[in-house]
């Protein structure tokens, strides 16, 4: 087990100077940080993560914070505040198009007196772990089966 004196020693500190730098209070940088990081943990969680650096900044100088960029871009990575992207909407069904459609022939009418007569299938597209995947079901009078992959 290493002493305390030990790693002064190492590290080409005195005893005296470690327990200085322990019980010294927050420089005035320190303290302003902690003030600025107040203000911006605020805005941040009321605009649900979409505010950056930029947007940050405008807004405290709005309320009257004298800050620069570089600070709250500081603040924001040494904190682990990042914005929350929000994913675009992106239709994967194409219902306006040339293709032939084929006819609905059960009309919503599932109900068969036996089995392998009436079959009904449906595939969708799923994100699955950030890689497409195509999720296909079948159903009879039997029950469902399904089928994954990856393409």
């Amino acid at each position: 087990m290493l002493t305390r004196s030990h790693l002064c020693r190492v590290m080409g500190v005195s005893e005296h100077g470690l327990h200085a730098w322990k019980h010294r209070p927050p420089s005035h940088r320190q303290r302003r940080d902690m003030v600025h990081l107040a203000h911006i943990r605020d805005p941040h969680r009321l605009s649900l993560g979409s505010y950056g650096r930029p947007r940050m900044t405008e807004e405290l100088n709005e309320l009257g914070i004298r800050v620069g960029q570089r600070r709250v871009g500081r603040l924001m990575r040494q904190n682990g505040i990042q914005i929350i992207r929000s994913r675009k909407f992106r239709r994967t069904t194409d219902s306006d198009h040339a293709f032939k459609i084929a006819p609905n022939l059960l009309q919503q009418d599932f109900t068969a007196s036996g089995p392998n007569q009436k079959w009904a299938g449906d595939i969708t597209v799923a994100i699955v772990a950030r890689t497409n995947g195509a999720t296909m079901a079948t159903l009879d009078t039997r029950g469902v089966g399904l089928s994954v992959c990856n393409h």
